[in-house]
């Protein structure tokens, strides 16, 4: 089948791909069964080459890759620094390693076989996408977020965005090891958590929100009842026995069967939980996240896109108002007010580095407005550049006003 001593490893790929399709049944073949009769092939077909051990596992991995796994997506994913992929059509292909954005010279073979893989992602997930459902959201099995636009409704072609999925889970250590935070401020963010405050984590898009959820959420007390509530299940909460983890569901083609942010939350109300633990609010969903909050069930932590802390106070004002129109702004603002007790901020700075920039309590409602209590504030030292930024939080002279919930607890320290 192949004998051509000097052929090109992408030509043998290619090759021993089609020889597969064409001469073995698939549908009666497992993984390993599979896996096993393409590496026998790549050897019988290799015996005379130069090729090393290596490049022959490389290529039967590349095969098999390509037949039952995510082709080049398989080789990709596998590089442990690279946190994003954007596949913009067949042909372009963009990745984002260590903060900076870059293109790749692989391409896909065809808009097809684009296709093909995306049909295998979603498929994988319970998923469905087609024309008449062309957006859906869903993840890889290990746990990486996806989200995939078909044509018409992508002029480029089908374009898939990967937001990798870390292997091990984030922990307050490692943002105080990345600059994020200090250990004095883990400290009393530890005990924020632990006396139920309910936190808030805003930020621009890809600025680490989920990142610092996932960190906070492991200082929740290991004997309590958490559930999670996320688009696509991403958050790593690990020592918690008692864990409920809950995803959205798109429609199926018909339009039925769609299960919301807003359902989940929902349901959760009726699942005895001591916390609730939101990934993202986008919508109609904030007013029952702040019901929540506001009807004993404390300790709720969540996150939402916003350039700024009185950024993400509108947004969520103007998310309420989508879950029930007519509302007046006025009881929004109290019931925000009432609801969340700590805001944090967070943000990619020009650099590319990933910042806390504020730390603020949400201490009332007064006047017509929502009152903060900056407590931490980041300040750029005489160090920084226009390609380094160079600072780091300070406490600011506010004392934590509502205190009410550290002395339930027993917290008797000056916070």
């Amino acid at each position: 089948m192949v004998d051509d001593e000097n052929i090109e490893i992408d030509d043998l790929v290619q090759k021993v791909r089609q020889y597969v399709l064409n001469n073995l049944n698939l549908s009666e073949l497992s993984d390993e069964q599979l896996e096993e009769a393409i590496q026998t092939l790549v050897y019988q077909n290799t015996r005379d080459s130069y090729l090393t051990l290596n490049e022959k596992i490389s290529v039967a991995q590349k095969v098999y890759s390509s037949i039952r796994g995510l082709g080049l997506l398989d080789s990709i994913m596998q590089d442990d620094d690279i946190t994003e992929v954007m596949i913009n059509g067949p042909d372009n292909i963009f990745i984002e390693k260590a903060g900076r954005l870059m293109k790749l010279k692989d391409k896909f073979e065809d808009e097809r076989h684009l296709e093909d893989i995306i049909q295998r992602i979603v498929g994988r997930a319970g998923r469905e996408v087609n024309q008449a459902n062309p957006i859906v959201d869903t993840r890889l099995q290990d746990g990486s977020r996806v989200n995939v636009v078909l044509p018409p409704i992508a002029l480029c072609g089908p374009t898939i965005t990967i937001r990798k999925f870390s292997k091990t889970p984030m922990t307050i250590e490692n943002l105080i090891r990345y600059g994020s935070i200090t250990q004095e401020i883990a400290d009393k963010l530890e005990v924020l958590v632990k006396a139920k405050f309910n936190i808030f984590i805003c930020g621009g898009t890809g600025s680490g929100k989920t990142t610092f959820l996932n960190a906070l959420s492991n200082y929740i007390p290991h004997d309590e009842r958490v559930i999670t509530i996320e688009d696509s299940a991403e958050l790593q909460i690990v020592g918690v026995d008692n864990l409920v983890s809950l995803e959205t569901r798109n429609a199926n083609s018909a339009g039925a069967g769609a299960i919301t942010i807003r359902d989940l939350i929902k349901s959760s109300l009726r699942m005895r939980p001591e916390r609730i633990v939101v990934g993202e609010v986008r919508g109609g969903e904030a007013l029952d996240m702040l019901q929540a909050m506001n009807t004993g069930h404390d300790g709720s932590l969540s996150t939402g896109h916003a350039n700024s802390t009185h950024d993400m106070l509108s947004r969520l004002e103007t998310m309420v108002l989508q879950g029930a129109d007519g509302l007046p702004l006025e009881a929004i603002r109290q019931q925000i007010a009432s609801a969340v007790d700590i805001m944090i901020h967070l943000s990619r700075l020009r650099d590319k580095s990933r910042k806390t920039m504020e730390i603020t309590e949400i201490v009332g409602y007064e006047n017509g407005e929502i009152k903060l209590n900056p407590l931490y504030v980041f300040e750029e030292d005489e160090n920084s550049t226009l390609e380094h930024v160079s600072g780091s939080l300070k406490r600011t002279e506010n004392k934590i006003i509502n205190d009410f919930k550290l002395q339930l607890m027993g917290y008797r320290e000056e916070w």
